[in-house]
């Protein structure tokens, strides 16, 4: 499983709304809104390194209210439940 978090920009007045549609989105796990620099932050778990392009650049980023995105990929979840598992549950 590949996660990545996106932090996105949005229109201020549509954040609601943006966030409900990116978190209709095959393969957003979670969006939140947040303080600070960026008004929200999407979980992105995928089985493939491809499909963070379908996801992110092909249709998070082109959702209407969307104004930009910055990417951070994850190499590795450090927790003291096991997150993999949890994400795994009905992939196969």
């Amino acid at each position: 499983m590949i996660t990545a978090f996106v932090l996105i920009n949005a229109d201020i007045a549509r954040i609601p709304e943006v966030a409900a549609a990116i978190a209709e989105i095959d393969g957003v796990s979670e969006v939140y809104s947040t303080t600070g620099d960026w008004d929200l932050i999407a979980v992105v778990r995928v089985a493939e390194h491809e499909q963070l392009a379908e996801v992110i650049a092909d249709r998070l980023g082109k959702t209407a209210g969307v104004r930009s995105t910055r990417t951070h990929i994850a190499f590795r979840a450090y927790s003291t439940i096991d997150l993999e598992a949890a994400f795994a549950i009905g992939l196969d």
